[in-house]
């Protein structure tokens, strides 16, 4: 999820729970307390890239974590606003902020480590995109009319914005759901694995991914509001078998990596069609017609003693755009 709606919703749950005089000192507490456990993406390391990815939305996103994280956050605060409540009031507000971030989070489609460390697996809902500007922008107002107000009423507007909101999200992936199902199985093997995501900044245009003998096909469908849903067929991409193709490397460091970057992508590689010796996460992708990833890792087999390096290939030329906007205004080819 972006900071600005992490920020917001850390500091509506703060301001519920405050004071007219306390109002905006909360908000300003529950803002930088919900923006906290995104600070893991400083705790990586330039030669070991992967572990950014490994630690991002990992232990600081974590149930068992918040606590901890929010007394972290209210001793730093405390220095700013000790003179205008107490340590306790500081606390409060902070784990309010906190506990926020983990669940905005769990909305989105990259996952989060819930319950690390008992269950070392993410967590993902998958029906709000990490950038959704019509989510943000009716946070924005409520809360600035709040702050302004000062008056707990536009913070419970916020709140049932929000929860409209993720019913909305809720209802469209499941309309998006039946209709691959109907659709898009019947036309395949009905037992193919579904994966199921928006697009970014929208409601409209969802990614719909299928798994089965060994390769992965997009599709995108357009699930408008007062019109007749529409698919749009993409390509498919064989998996790659990276246990046998890199076996004669099996205990080296890159050997390990691919292995690493394996489990962060739920085991589904694929080649970047432009960068033959690139592995990528066949889950994402600018389009959702297509199945070239948005990153993914470069194999070296000379430098088989150093760490494998992580890039991203987004592509947002003009044809990209014209390609993305198109599908989601409902034009056909």
């Amino acid at each position: 999820m972006d900071p600005v709606t992490h920020g917001l919703v850390g500091a509506t749950s703060a301001q519920l729970f405050s004071d007219k005089d306390t109002f905006r000192t909360a908000s300003f507490i529950g803002f930088i307390a919900a923006l906290a456990p995104d600070l893991d993406v400083f705790l990586g390391s330039a030669s070991n890239p992967l572990l950014t990815l490994e630690l991002h939305r990992q232990f600081t996103h974590s149930f068992i974590f918040i606590p901890f994280g929010a007394l972290i956050v209210s001793l730093i605060l405390w220095l700013f606003v000790k003179k205008r409540i107490s340590f306790k009031h500081t606390y409060l507000f902070s784990l309010l902020g906190y506990s926020t971030a983990g669940l905005m989070d769990y909305i989105t489609s990259y996952g989060v480590y819930l319950f690390w460390p008992f269950l070392d697996e993410r967590f993902a809902l998958n029906i709000v995109s990490v950038f959704d500007p019509l989510l943000s922008i009716g946070l924005l107002i409520a809360a600035s009319i709040a702050l302004y107000k000062k008056k707990k009423s536009f913070s419970y507007g916020l709140a049932g914005w929000l929860f409209l909101y993720l019913c909305f999200a809720g209802i469209q992936k499941a309309r998006v759901e039946h209709i691959a199902t109907d659709v898009l199985l019947a036309e395949n093997d009905s037992n193919s694995e579904l994966i199921i995501k928006p697009t970014i900044g929208n409601q409209i245009l969802w990614s719909v991914r299928f798994v089965d003998d060994g390769e992965i096909c997009s599709s995108g469908i357009r699930a408008g509001l007062f019109s007749t849903p529409i698919i749009y067929e993409g390509e498919c991409a064989v998996f790659v078998d990276w246990n046998s193709t890199y076996k004669p490397f099996n205990g080296t460091v890159m050997y390990k990596d691919i292995e690493r970057f394996s489990e962060l992508s739920d085991g589904l590689l694929v080649r970047h069609p432009n960068h033959p010796n690139v592995l990528g996460d066949a889950r994402y992708s600018m389009l959702p017609t297509t199945t070239s990833p948005l990153w993914g890792i470069t194999i070296d087999t000379a430098k088989t003693d150093q760490h494998v390096t992580f890039d991203s290939f987004r592509d947002a030329s003009p044809e990209i755009r014209t390609k993305f906007l198109d599908m989601i205004l409902g034009r056909m080819d």
